[in-house]
């Protein structure tokens, strides 16, 4: 009789701990979006709460192909007289290259002014246009939709303001390269290549980096936004350069390697791939710990690509 009691009781906890399990899996499935993407919002975002003058940046706003209007900024390499929306000009080209910047999954375009000033410094106009649902723009953020949203921008500096695709330097940042890619990936395709990728702390695909952060989970089986970056970047003939922090510890730098061997060996007009590994970096912190190497290695990339 004891032992049959013992069994039931065991066959209880077993029966209480997979249903806790299932219980857990459901919910982080259910909220998984909430735990990828964590926007601020703003009613307006000055220049000056990012630590940038105001005579070097002009506000951009586009509208995307569902209808959104997506606010953001263009900073120059030099002061100029922005004007109330530089969009308001079609045609309005650029003097030199151009930078269209895609952030990672946290903040507004307001928390990256050090990273927005030293792209621009190194002679570039920098476009920032915030996803949806981040700063002022309404809508909600999934991949599909940030992949819509990037190439609305897109389209905008090249129909719009009339860049040559040639002239434009795609830079995503950790999730932001997932966007990245996959706009460098349809550009290419299309016949419209950009004029370079820069991947900062980015990865191979967010199952990957999700699965080594919840190596419990079926994060393969459940995940909505998938950001196969490893999938698309085959497809890029434009020059690569990855960048990436030997300590990152959101983005393991195996990923990153990962994804740099799936890419060609060398772009349609013969410039080799690039990898700067940063001794030392973590996921975030790339500017702050090796700003002199993360600008060589980008000042360098420019000069390859872009001076051809």
């Amino acid at each position: 009789m004891r032992e049959q009691t013992q069994g039931s009781s065991w066959l209880r906890l077993v029966l209480l701990g997979v249903a806790v399990y299932f219980s857990v899996v459901f919910m982080l499935a259910f909220l998984q979006r909430s735990l990828i993407y964590f926007p601020a919002r703003a009613a307006s975002i000055r220049p000056a709460d990012a630590g940038l003058s105001e005579d070097r940046v002009s506000a951009v706003q586009i509208t995307s192909d569902d209808g959104l209007t997506l606010h953001g900024w263009q900073v120059s390499p030099t002061p100029h007289t922005p004007s109330p929306i530089e969009d308001a000009t079609p045609g309005n080209a650029i003097e030199g290259p151009a930078i269209l910047y895609f952030p990672g999954n946290a903040g507004h375009r307001g928390y990256r002014g050090d990273e927005l000033r030293t792209l621009a410094d190194l002679g570039a106009d920098v476009f920032l246009i915030d996803y949806r649902g981040y700063g002022e723009n309404a809508g909600r953020p999934t991949e599909a939709n940030l992949t819509r949203d990037a190439m609305s921008v897109w389209r905008y500096l090249v129909e719009t303001r009339g860049i040559d695709p040639s002239q434009i330097i795609l830079f995503g940042e950790s999730l932001g390269g997932g966007v990245a890619v996959r706009l460098a990936a349809d550009a290419c395709r299309d016949g419209s290549a950009p004029g370079g990728l820069i991947l900062r702390s980015s990865f191979s695909s967010l199952v990957d980096v999700a699965a080594h952060h919840y190596p419990w989970m079926p994060v393969r089986l459940l995940l909505l936004d998938r950001f196969e970056s490893q999938q698309h970047i085959a497809d890029v003939t434009s020059p690569i350069l990855m960048i990436h922090g030997s300590r990152d510890s959101i983005a393991p730098i195996r990923y990153a390697r990962q994804l740099f061997d799936a890419a060609p060996m060398q772009s349609a007009d013969g410039h080799p791939k690039r990898f700067a590994e940063l001794d030392g970096a973590d996921h975030n912190d790339i500017p702050y710990v090796s700003p002199r190497e993360y600008r060589a290695a980008m000042a360098d990339f420019l000069e390859a690509v872009i001076g051809d």
